[in-house]
């Protein structure tokens, strides 16, 4: 076994010393390299997997319909001529950044039901390849 370094020298009881050893296999490199619960993790239920797109998209309309209203308010009230200049530049502020979020919420939808077609696919052909290995 190669010696280390003296800087790289640790107390074998530390936590950090299991840290700092280098690994003696491929094999335990491909381990560390992807995390175990992708793989055996058991089928989540709809709202786990799209809870977060509902959420964006929920909170982007609201933001939305508040822009819609500040905007509408300040064009049919009549009031000082700063409040109406401050209402006119939130107004539209918050209907496009109530936009933005529904739009991510909205391609967030798609990007996730590919990814888990390709979990599906992934899975599948792993499990061919267990099968042909292990006669």
């Amino acid at each position: 076994m190669e010696a280390l370094p003296k800087a790289l020298e640790v107390d074998e009881k530390s936590p950090e010393s299991k840290d700092l050893l280098p690994s003696q296999t491929a094999s335990s490199l491909c381990i560390s390299s992807r995390s175990e619960s992708v793989w055996t993790e058991a089928p989540r239920s709809n709202w786990e997997i799209y809870r977060k797109p509902i959420i964006i998209m929920s909170v982007g309309g609201a933001i939305l319909l508040f822009g819609v209203a500040i905007t509408c308010l300040a064009y049919t009230l009549t009031l000082s001529i700063m409040s109406l200049k401050v209402l006119k530049m939130i107004g539209p502020a918050f209907l496009s950044l109530g936009l933005m979020m529904m739009v991510c919420g909205l391609v967030w939808v798609p990007i996730i039901k590919k990814k888990q077609k390709q979990r599906q696919k992934s899975m599948f052909f792993q499990s061919i390849r267990s099968f042909f290995l292990n006669r």
